[in-house]
């Protein structure tokens, strides 16, 4: 990739012409395959919501909403033909082509149809048109060249930036930020899901509310009739959407809470019967959904796209050894993921900070899988899990480079290889998490009568049973179990010999 620093313009747009498959989303993904239950219904169970979510399809030659109205501008993200924008600030210039490679990913997933990219090699970005004025009046000419009706800038803009940019280009301009927000939008199926989306929208919109004409207007102050009875200017119509805005996120904000309620109380339960954890972390299109297909069968749609599955899932699971846990599958994470997606999706990220241990699924197949690895921990951290123990999942083994897996086994103490599709290495994680997954506390020995079987069953359940024996008095239990069921089994405990 040629940064757009350069004098001439061929140069500017050289990411296209020199790599005409970087932007497209396969350059971040494996190779897509069509999906079939012959070949993937074992691994990744019924898939009800892949029909429904083919079935979602973009409508082309929609306006891109900029001339004049009267009405404030609720811009719908309408997608259709994109130029791609980036400042390239730090790093490498292989670092900025894939950073834009990945924008050229989200916006195929948006359902956008990528015509060019160009890189601007800077300190910082401009303050007022992201990439600075001449090379905006450069990006008009692109954006004339090649018909294209929308620009993405791989950064978050700020309402001048977006307005001044806009200006000079003469058509749409979103950011990344907005980009993510409409995936999630047509992703989301949850009630749950759809209130945290609709509430990210709503903090990224409010100070991005723009209108014309009557919109500035000002009501009619007190008084009746108007006229000589008016009492000085009264709010304008834009002020007014603000207001509605803040009312409407204050009621989302309480729909939430309400809803974690109900979450929590799950929660609660696992804990009080003492079922180990298991939350799946990772980057998006790692592979998370798949793996938790093939760990239980839950039947979660797996598709090659970024944030295909947005809802968590919660499954349960055993271990080799008969130990009952829980495997949550939560959102997919991704470098500069939105700070309003962050506090949107806090109480589904709680599965995480909750959890005995994390999978930290990471594509194996990825150019920069370390970045994955970073992006991913940051978040984390954001939500306040760096105490749980974690364990490093590099999946798509069967896709990716032997000397990428055998560094990163080498960098990541605590890890391991395996494939979701092929089955590769599966064995092998499921005895991990068994000798990771915390351990009951309390070793006994106790003679339980027939009568009271159901405490030998919840040895079985919420212990682990080391050796039982039927005997004519009863059954001879030996188990590791939680203090509570200890308490339970302690009359039974035979007393000691002299």
């Amino acid at each position: 990739m040629t940064s757009s620093s350069s004098p001439s313009q061929a140069a500017q747009r050289a990411f296209a012409q020199n790599n005409p498959e970087g932007l497209r989303a396969d350059a971040l993904m494996e190779e897509d395959v069509a999906w079939s239950f012959e070949i993937d219904g074992e691994r990744d169970g019924d898939q009800f919501d892949r029909s429904e979510r083919a079935a979602l399809r973009r409508v082309a030659g929609l306006s891109t909403e900029l001339e004049d109205v009267t009405e404030v501008e609720y811009r719908q993200l309408r997608l259709e033909r994109v130029v791609l924008v980036g400042v390239w600030t730090t790093g490498t210039s292989q670092d900025a082509e894939n950073s834009l490679a990945e924008l050229a990913a989200l916006a195929e997933t948006a359902g956008a149809l990528v015509l060019d990219g160009v890189i601007q090699r800077r300190d910082k970005p401009d303050a007022a048109t992201y990439i600075g004025s001449g090379k905006a009046g450069e990006l008009r000419d692109i954006v004339l060249e090649s018909g294209a009706d929308t620009v993405i800038c791989d950064g978050e803009l700020s309402p001048g930036q977006l307005i001044h940019l806009e200006d000079v280009v003469k058509v749409k301009v979103i950011d990344r930020t907005a980009l993510i927000l409409d995936i999630f939008a047509q992703h989301a199926k949850s009630r749950e899901g759809k209130a945290q989306v609709a509430l990210a929208q709503m903090q990224y919109m409010l100070p991005r509310l723009r209108g014309w004409g009557q919109s500035l207007s000002r009501q009619m102050g007190g008084g009746k009739g108007g006229g000589l009875a008016t009492r000085g200017p009264g709010e304008t119509k834009i002020e007014t959407d603000r207001r509605w805005i803040r009312e409407k996120m204050a009621k989302m904000r309480r729909e939430i809470a309400e809803m974690k309620t109900g979450r929590e109380i799950k929660r609660q339960e696992r804990r009080r019967n003492k079922v180990p954890s298991v939350a799946i972390a990772g980057y998006t299109n790692a592979g998370k959904s798949s793996l938790l297909n093939r760990l239980t069968g839950a039947g979660v749609l797996v598709e090659n796209a970024l944030f295909a599955t947005l809802d968590p899932t919660v499954r349960r699971a055993e271990t080799p050894s008969g130990r009952l846990y829980t495997l949550a599958d939560t959102v997919g994470f991704v470098r500069h993921l939105p700070h309003h997606l962050v506090e949107a999706f806090r109480s589904t990220m709680e599965e995480v900070g909750d959890s005995d241990l994390i999978l930290h699924v990471v594509d194996g197949s990825h150019p920069a899988p370390e970045e994955q690895l970073a992006a991913v921990r940051e978040v984390i951290r954001d939500v306040g899990a760096t105490n749980v123990p974690e364990i490093v999942v590099i999946n798509k083994a069967d896709a990716a480079d032997p000397l990428t897996l055998q560094r990163l086994l080498r960098i990541e103490k605590r890890s391991i290889a395996v494939s979701a599709r092929s089955g590769q290495g599966i064995e092998e994680l499921l005895a991990l998490i068994d000798d990771e997954l915390p351990r009951p506390s309390v070793e006994i020995e106790a003679l339980v009568p027939y009568t009271h079987g159901n405490l030998v069953a919840r040895a079985h359940t919420d212990g682990e049973v080391i050796s039982e024996e039927h005997t004519p008095e009863g059954t001879l239990l030996k188990a590791r179990v939680h203090e509570e069921l200890a308490a339970d089994l302690a009359p039974y405990v035979p007393a000691p010999t002299a």
